[in-house]
């Protein structure tokens, strides 16, 4: 078999192996995360979440809402030096981010079923 007809059929074969891959994969909402980051984010995202009193305040008076809180939550990055994960029930993480050109920082406690938002800060850029 000469050169020219195996990379065709290495190429033929590969294209129905992508066609069959996004046939498949296509409609379903997977998602690659594999990073520590993406890991705890995902897992406070998909809880239910609970907001303090002080955290309501505090956006409030910077005129942002509870979706700062989720957009920060997708874009956001974990700060592992300043959370507590050694904790046995709930473990406190402390994730930083930019939203709406104000930096925030968040204190979330993250239990087996629900997350909360126990702290924000919210500095001006």
């Amino acid at each position: 078999m000469k050169l020219k007809q195996r990379i065709a059929y290495y190429l033929g074969g590969f294209t129905i192996g992508l066609i069959l891959l996004f046939f498949f994969l296509g409609g379903k909402k997977t998602s690659c995360d594999y990073g520590m980051d993406a890991r705890t984010l995902k897992d406070i995202r998909i809880k239910k979440r609970f907001f303090s009193e002080n955290t309501l305040q505090t956006l409030a008076t910077h005129n942002l809402d509870t979706s700062a809180i989720s957009l920060l939550l997708k874009k956001g990055d974990v700060v592992f030096g300043e959370s507590n994960t050694k904790l046995d029930s709930c473990k406190l993480y402390v994730i930083v981010g930019t939203v709406s050109d104000k930096k925030l920082k968040i204190t979330a406690e993250n239990c087996s079923k629900k997350a909360t938002i126990l702290k924000t800060e919210i500095f001006s850029r």
